[in-house]
């Protein structure tokens, strides 16, 4: 495997984990490194479904215990039937929706200015959030009904937009429902885990052609610091939301997605 390859690799590898938890959207970012690396060809698209599995594996270790817990209570404790309910519930709007016309948003939305525009639209909404008075209803994950998994959910399907941001849409249309800044981020976490994985299963089965041994040191790469580098940006999120809101993502997507569309505008951009 070429060095040069592989540093590609490692580089992607940290844009993903570094992004896939925030609320500024991990494929806008990968488009545009995987571009600035030249590395957008089918390989490069197959290798970012694959890295994504390195970030939901972060969450997984970082809240191993809750997950077993979890695992271990369902025949008996209530509580933990209706955590794994409020998953399923919260990711079918996004998985139905995603089934039937994600082929097609693909199609009219994959290119550089819905995407800058997406970004943009985001950062305004975020700073909207932010701007509103917040009346917590839902302090913990545990305390959500399924009604609020559900709106949760509703909020998820927006990121079948590119440029949305899947944590973006489910933190920010967490806080709209009423959940506290720290339910509505792990419940976002944890929703990644069945989302990226389905995601990631059946965009892999689709492309299975495009699958080579010869690839696995560079895929093991890119996993591994979307790993490292996930677990690390969950742990600095958390302690980040006990003090500070989420309006610094918001001028970070406007001025982002502002960027995209003068590069784009100026013939700098080619987003196939």
């Amino acid at each position: 495997m070429e060095p040069t390859l592989l540093l590609k690799a490692l580089i992607l590898g940290i844009v993903e984990g570094l992004t896939e938890f925030l609320p500024i959207s991990s494929t806008g970012h990968l488009i545009i490194v995987g571009q600035l690396l030249d590395f957008n060809d089918d390989k490069g698209k197959i290798f970012e479904i694959v890295i994504q599995t390195g970030a939901m594996l972060a969450i997984v270790w970082e809240y191993r215990r809750k997950f077993a817990g979890i695992l271990m209570g369902l025949p008996r404790d209530a509580r933990a039937r209706q955590f794994v309910f409020n998953l399923v519930i919260a990711f079918m709007p996004a998985a139905i929706l995603g089934l039937a016309f994600g082929k097609y948003i693909k199609a009219a939305l994959f290119k550089p200015v819905p995407v800058a525009i997406a970004f943009i639209v985001g950062g305004f909404i975020i700073l909207w959030a932010e701007k509103r008075a917040h009346k917590i209803a839902v302090e913990s994950v545990d305390d959500m009904s399924w009604k609020d998994a559900l709106k949760v959910g509703c909020a998820q399907a927006f990121a079948l937009i590119p440029g949305t941001s899947r944590s973006g849409a489910t933190i920010i249309g967490g806080l709209f429902f009423g959940l506290s800044r720290r339910a509505a981020t792990e419940f976002s976490f944890f929703l990644a885990v069945p989302t990226l994985i389905a995601a990631g299963a059946y965009d892999l089965y689709k492309n299975r052609a495009l699958l080579d041994a010869g690839d696995i040191g560079l895929f093991s790469v890119g996993t591994i610091a979307s790993f490292i580098s996930a677990f690390f940006c969950v742990r600095w999120l958390l302690r980040y939301i006990t003090t500070h809101d989420f309006t610094l993502f918001a001028w970070y997507r406007i001025v982002f997605g502002a960027g995209v569309l003068a590069v784009a505008f100026s013939g700098g951009l080619n987003w196939g």
